[in-house]
Parts: structure tokens; C-alpha cells; sequence
């Protein structure tokens, strides 16, 4: 048996600059990894079996991203002709279906990084990645593990080490589809582009990006649309800025606002109105899924 984390993240910078021949967007954000997230338990099979108990998430199995990844995997090993035990995988969920905040896609990195694990596949994290990326744009980010610039449709990714924060984010209780968000004529798709060096200027590459840096640059070009279209978006993230700046992350529905102590974060959550949910969770640059599996490795 085997439980690993699956954390969320945070757009902190999102620009969207074009819209591409093949319909996907160019953008360029910034993901901010979180020490937060949902759970997944893997036990081995001896049927070849995959099954997944995904508890009170109402997906269908087929749509669901942790089988997707099991599949995928199981798949690309038959092609090397490696014969593969099955998984029973139960995921225990806390971060808000459709919030943006990367629910889905870790729990599906989550899923590749611990089959590759417990199934012996001795994959690298580049062929992870790859795969991850067949089934969404933002699964290389947690396959890889590290809080990141990214460019492309956000396949690009340059780790980056940004000033620690703690960040309250808040779930106003909408799913937010992504769908509907990118294919929106109003949305705004010809932001102009910025460069890490824009991000770095005055200072050193190995120092971590200031929080006064971070708040320069931040924004999210889908807010403006997503506040129009789901209102109570709007309300929640004008709520939260009365304790500190606040905005929309990714194309969901939660919003966030970074502050400088976990207690300066929590103070503000529990004044948070009954009507939304909410947590605390710090900034981290390693995800916390590779910190476990690290720990797994160096052990055996």
C-alpha cells in the first residue's frame, strides 16, 4: 500500500497572449505549489484490474483523470511488452471540483508518479510528463513538482523559487468550466508578453522571487470574464481584499490573497462567512508528493 499527497496550486500570474491555429491558447502563468490537497491510496491487484473509489466526486469513471492515468500508464507499458499487476486507488478529496486550483490534474500526476512507484515501471519524469500532458495541459507542472514559470499552453515549464508565502483561498461553491471560459469571444486574449528576466530584474537568479515582485506582475486575464459570468466569483474575491490584494487563480472558481504569516492568514479565515469554504496553505517550492517519494526511495 502506498498513500501520497496530491497538492494544489495557484496561479499567481496569468496572461493569455493569443489564440493558437489548433485551438488551445497561448499563455504564460506562474504556478505556485501548495503544501495542501487531496490523498491518494494505491494497493496492488493481482487480478490487472484497475479500480478507482473516488468517494463522493460524482465523475463518471471514464471521464475520471486518476483511471485516465492508470489506463495511460498501464498502456504505455504493454507497448515494452512489461506484464503489470492492478490497483485499487482511493481518492480522498478536499480540493473544490472545478476550483482552479488543479484538483484533478494532481490527482492525476499523483496517480502516474505512484503507479510508476509501486509498479516498478522505472519511467522518467520527462516520459511522465508526456503523458501527463495528453491528458491536460496542467499535469506536467505536478508531474514535475516544482512551483514553475510556464509558456506554451503551459507545457514550457522553468522552475522557479518564489519568497515564502502563506495564502487563504476560497471556494465560493461554483464549478467554473474551463471550456467555457477559453472558448468566451470577451475573454481577453491579447495580453502582451513578459519575460523571466522582467520577473528577475534586480535580482540575483538564485534568490526567490519577492513577494513586492510577485504583486508587480500578478493578475489573471480570465477574472474580469469569469466575475461577469459566476457573480458570487466576484463577491468572494471582494470579500477577501479587504485583508490583502486578491484574485482569481486559473480558470476556476477559487480566489486567493497571499499574506506574509500563517497566522495573518488564518486570522482573516476565521471571519470567513459560512456560505464558502476556505483554507490555509503555505507556498512550498518542492511538491510534497516528490518529498514522500524521495523519502520512499533513499529508504529502500
Amino acid at each position: 500500500m502506498l498513500t501520497l499527497p496530491a497538492p494544489a496550486k495557484l496561479n499567481l500570474i496569468l496572461r493569455i497572449l493569443g489564440r493558437r491555429p489548433d485551438g488551445y491558447h497561448e499563455l504564460q502563468t506562474l504556478f505556485q505549489i501548495l503544501d495542501y490537497g487531496d490523498s491518494l491510496e494505491f494497493s496492488l491487484l493481482d487480478d490487472g484490474s484497475i479500480r478507482v473509489d473516488a468517494g463522493t466526486l460524482d465523475v463518471p469513471e471514464q471521464d475520471n483523470l486518476v483511471y485516465r492515468a492508470a489506463l495511460l500508464l498501464r498502456q504505455n507499458m504493454q507497448w515494452q511488452n512489461k506484464s503489470l499487476p492492478g490497483a485499487d486507488i482511493r481518492l480522498s478529496k478536499k480540493l473544490p471540483h472545478g476550483g482552479g486550483i488543479g484538483g484533478g490534474s494532481s490527482d492525476a500526476a499523483t496517480t502516474l508518479l505512484g503507479l510508476n512507484y509501486l509498479w516498478q515501471c522505472h519511467l522518467s519524469i520527462d516520459t511522465l510528463a508526456e503523458l501527463g500532458r495528453q491528458l491536460g495541459a496542467d499535469i506536467p507542472v505536478f508531474v514535475r513538482g516544482h512551483t514553475a514559470w510556464a509558456e506554451g499552453v503551459g507545457e514550457k515549464l522553468t522552475p522557479l523559487c518564489t519568497e515564502k508565502r502563506h495564502y487563504l483561498v476560497l471556494a465560493p461553491g461554483c464549478q467554473v468550466s474551463t471550456a467555457k471560459i477559453f472558448s468566451d469571444s470577451r475573454l481577453t486574449r491579447d495580453s502582451d508578453a513578459i519575460t523571466l528576466a522582467a520577473l528577475r530584474e534586480g535580482q540575483l537568479n538564485e534568490t526567490p522571487l519577492s513577494s513586492k515582485k510577485l504583486e508587480a506582475f500578478s493578475g489573471n486575464d480570465c477574472q474580469e470574464l469569469v466575475e461577469s459570468l459566476y457573480p458570487e466569483v466576484r463577491d468572494a474575491r471582494e470579500w477577501l481584499q479587504q485583508f490583502a490584494p486578491a484574485q482569481l487563480t486559473g480558470t476556476g472558481g477559487c480566489v486567493f490573497a497571499a499574506f506574509e504569516t500563517e497566522q495573518a492568514a488564518r486570522s482573516a479565515l476565521v471571519r470567513l462567512p459560512r456560505k464558502w469554504q476556505g483554507f490555509v496553505a503555505a507556498g512550498v517550492q518542492t511538491s510534497p508528493t516528490h518529498q514522500q517519494l524521495a523519502k520512499l526511495t533513499s529508504s529502500n
